[in-house]
């Protein structure tokens, strides 16, 4: 047994869980976790339902980001047999909420005073109109890079402070005939970049103007520009394959020193412990360069349907679980992330995962704390839909920066 198994079976040690063994309560469970740590993170989750008595009936979804699994929602919905809990990021959960098709949570968030130990940043996206609706699972911090630091010692690099010097080091791989920047050919995976590449040219002020407040004149703007400028330069350091990689397998060429580097949430932590490499050791973390007193955030959060055939106390259990500090604790040891409550304590966590609790604590200090725009917290689905295309299009193609700029704006503009 590794430090990782036991420090998740440690959380578990003397609880005292009520296990019904032949209980009829289900809840049907829609989620796009289907990678393999994602999968063997879900499962502590899972395990700690079924120790309460209640089925779960797994309805996965593949295709990281969860564009897949939406879809998938919208039919069910429409065909009138929603699942019983689902998965969502950011304002879909508002976007749900208005039509009406959750329900409220607030007998078990006011029992449980989960107030006191969900961040006000959080709990923006947990409530509709003052009360709850979601139960966030976790916390994630998008703005990172991870380098295969025994590639990084070959090749005589350091880790890069500057983004001039995550160029530098970029070049060193490509002169070791190593991919210097692994990436998939996803739109969600090219935002994450560029969401980092806007919080590092400008700043919280600025990042926050453009896509929280969506001002025109910030989107169209010089530092815009700029931050186009760093996704071309970082383009230049991908390889010709990458149109059809899934994220996972963009970590897997980082674990297998095929390629340097990858800029992507922390949730490929998970993927890196579960090839044997110690994130903080092996594989060095850094925020990207410009965004070290910032942190891009988003949560995964569990909506509980109304009207769906799953058990209405079943759903309620699994609200409870979710925000149980043990099971955040145990999901966030093997996911990568950090727990949603601030109270949890998790035994055994990595340097970067520590490094993230630290960072959380001076972001929400001096304003750095950013929500994710590829991931629908800082704007809504179709603003969030519009400028993904802008920046895909700008990663795949030829066009300027001043142009990309000028498409982004009018892009916005029409989807709201």
């Amino acid at each position: 047994m590794n430090f990782r198994t036991f420090s998740v079976a440690a959380l578990f040690a003397g609880s005292t869980m009520m296990v019904s063994a032949a209980s009829a309560a289900s809840v049907e469970v829609t989620h796009w976790y289907t990678s393999s740590s994602e999968a063997a993170a879900l499962a502590v989750v899972k395990k700690a339902v079924e120790d309460r008595g209640v089925e779960w009936r797994d309805a996965p979804v593949a295709g990281g980001g969860g564009d897949a699994a939406m879809t998938a929602l919208r039919a069910r919905v429409q065909a009138g047999d929603p699942p019983g809990s689902v998965q969502l990021l950011g304002l879909a959960i508002k976007d749900w909420a208005e039509a009406g098709s959750l329900r409220s949570l607030d007998d078990i968030a006011k029992k449980e005073n989960w107030d006191a130990v969900i961040p006000k940043e959080l709990q923006a996206f947990s409530k509709y109109d003052g009360s709850y609706v979601a139960a966030p699972l976790d916390m994630h911090r998008a703005n990172w890079v991870w380098i295969n630091t025994k590639l990084m010692e070959k090749v005589g690099g350091t880790p890069p402070e500057t983004f001039e010097q995550l160029i530098e080091l970029g070049q060193k791989f490509k002169e070791a005939g190593v991919v210097p920047l692994a990436i998939g050919g996803q739109a969600w995976q090219q935002g994450v970049v560029f969401d980092s590449a806007v919080l590092a040219v400008g700043g919280p002020d600025f990042y926050r103007k453009a896509f929280v407040e969506l001002e025109p004149e910030a989107l169209g703007s010089d530092t815009m520009i700029k931050a186009f400028d760093q996704l071309r330069a970082l383009r230049g350091l991908t390889d010709t394959d990458f149109t059809n990689r899934d994220w996972n397998l963009a970590s897997t060429m980082v674990t297998q020193e095929k390629a340097g580097m990858q800029i992507i949430g922390d949730w490929a932590k998970g993927e890196f412990a579960s090839a044997g490499l110690t994130p903080g050791k092996d594989i060095t973390c850094i925020a990207y360069p410009g965004t070290q007193e910032g942190v891009v955030f988003l949560t995964n959060q569990f909506v509980m349907f109304d009207g769906s055939k799953s058990d209405t106390e079943a759903q309620d259990t699994f609200a409870s679980v979710i925000m149980d500090p043990k099971v955040e604790a145990a999901y966030s040891l093997i996911k990568g992330n950090i727990p949603a409550r601030t109270d949890a304590v998790v035994p055994g966590i990595d340097a970067c995962g520590q490094k993230s609790i630290d960072d959380r604590k001076v972001a929400l200090e001096k304003g750095g704390f950013m929500p994710s725009m590829t991931f629908n917290h800082a704007a809504p689905p179709a603003v969030v839909g519009a400028y993904l295309d802008v920046v895909t299009n700008f990663f795949n193609s030829d066009q300027s920066s001043k142009d990309a700029a000028a498409a982004l704006v009018e892009a916005v503009a029409n989807a709201q």
